[in-house]
């Protein structure tokens, strides 16, 4: 076999490779959706995105003699670094032909960037932080992912593993019928209706004519309601920008809900289409037409991503989570969706876990986390592309 080599992504022929590895691996599997190739190119770096103003990146790739095996991206995330008071790298968007040694110089290339620049410790998938994308599916591989939810082929995680990744956090997705979503559980609709009587609360859906003054209100909630969430660390003013113009084509209004104190938001919850098998029809290009298949094929999408019910911290552990998530059900419901999906929910958020399962939901994904040290291979006697598991 050729030797393999791995070098960083420096020209558009080689960004067009790191793209197009992606398309080339998943072409005959039944169950991958390809990205939203344009928003693909800015997450990766190839764009601007406002991530990496406060962040470095760099891509690379593993070739085989002159055929693309591997790629993947490694981050040093400051804002992380910065709240969390750590030095740990990222990495993301892996993807490998099932090539031990292709993978090993692959990774460990990306850790020697990250070692490079300070940092003590490896962790991803993330894609290219907890913000985005994330994880490395393990369990659920009978099914396509709902949009936003990453797939990936089931022996990556024996790739990973063989470089010294060991498990830091899973993170589960669970799905119900929206029949079984709208029969709370006695106890919790009575937690619900004390909690709506205790601070006299309200709920609205965002409003079409303030649309994006209330997107803005749900994304400065949901960074509030999350600062002692593991792993976790708020998007910039930039990113909060950002991703404000995105989910304005994206979001129904009627499926979302901000709860509200005396006319104060203190809690945003919001269900998102499951667009991906109109992303899959188009093949993942928004232009020239994929936006119009996108905004008018919508009505017939039947499942509904339940992506976050986010409360302000002094109001968290009152049952306002349930208040501000509960009115989208009947909506979803007239909306024609059938099944709602709760996505993606950490291994670590115990009480949120605990809320969903109580409800009916069943775990049906399971997407994991890993950590690797980067200490000096050669003082653990080992070589430079060695796999740990090798030298034992």
């Amino acid at each position: 076999m050729s030797e393999v080599t791995c070098h960083a992504v420096e020209s558009r022929r080689d960004q067009k490779a790191f793209l197009e590895l992606e398309r080339r691996l998943y072409r005959d599997d039944p169950n991958w959706v390809p990205p939203l190739w344009d928003e693909r190119k800015k997450l990766v770096g190839f764009k601007p995105h406002p991530f990496y103003l406060d962040a470095e990146g760099q891509t690379f790739l593993a070739r085989r003699g002159d055929v693309v095996v591997g790629r993947v991206l490694a981050v040093v995330n400051h804002a992380h670094n910065r709240a969390h008071k750590d030095k740990i790298g990222f990495f993301g968007f892996f993807e490998c032909e099932d090539d031990q040694e292709a993978a090993t110089s692959l990774l460990n290339t990306a850790c020697d960037w990250l070692r490079e620049r300070g940092m003590t410790a490896a962790r991803g998938p993330v894609h290219p932080s907890l913000n985005y994308e994330v994880g490395l599916l393990v369990d659920g591989f009978d099914s396509p992912p709902t949009f936003l939810i990453t797939y990936n082929k089931p022996y990556y995680e024996k790739l990973i593993k063989a470089v010294g990744f060991e498990k830091s956090q899973d993170i589960f997705s669970y799905e119900a019928s929206i029949d079984i979503l709208s029969e709370l559980d006695p106890k919790m609709m009575f937690i619900m209706e004390e909690s709506m009587k205790r601070f006299n609360a309200t709920t609205r859906p965002i409003r079409r004519s303030h649309f994006r003054e209330d997107v803005r209100i749900f994304l400065n909630i949901y960074n509030q309601s999350l600062k002692q969430t593991w792993g976790y660390v708020p998007m910039s003013e930039a990113e909060v920008e950002e991703q404000s113009d995105g989910l304005k084509h994206l979001l129904i209004p009627e499926l979302t809900s901000i709860a509200e104190i005396d006319g104060k938001p203190v809690g945003a919850g919001f269900g998102l289409l499951d667009y991906n098998p109109i992303i899959r029809r188009i093949g993942g290009k928004l232009l020239p037409f994929g936006w119009l298949h996108l905004l008018l094929g919508r009505k017939k999408l039947k499942r509904l991503r339940l992506v976050s019910a986010n409360v302000l911290p002094e109001y968290q552990k009152w049952g306002l989570g349930l208040v501000t998530l509960y009115p989208i059900v009947p909506a979803s419901i007239n909306f024609g969706i059938t099944v709602g999906e709760f996505s993606w929910v950490l291994e670590s958020n115990q009480l949120s876990r605990g809320t969903i399962q109580r409800g009916g939901a069943t775990c049906t994904k399971t997407h994991r986390i890993y950590d690797r040290p980067l200490t000096d291979p050669d003082a653990e006697g080992q070589s430079r592309d060695t796999p740990p598991d090798a030298a034992s």
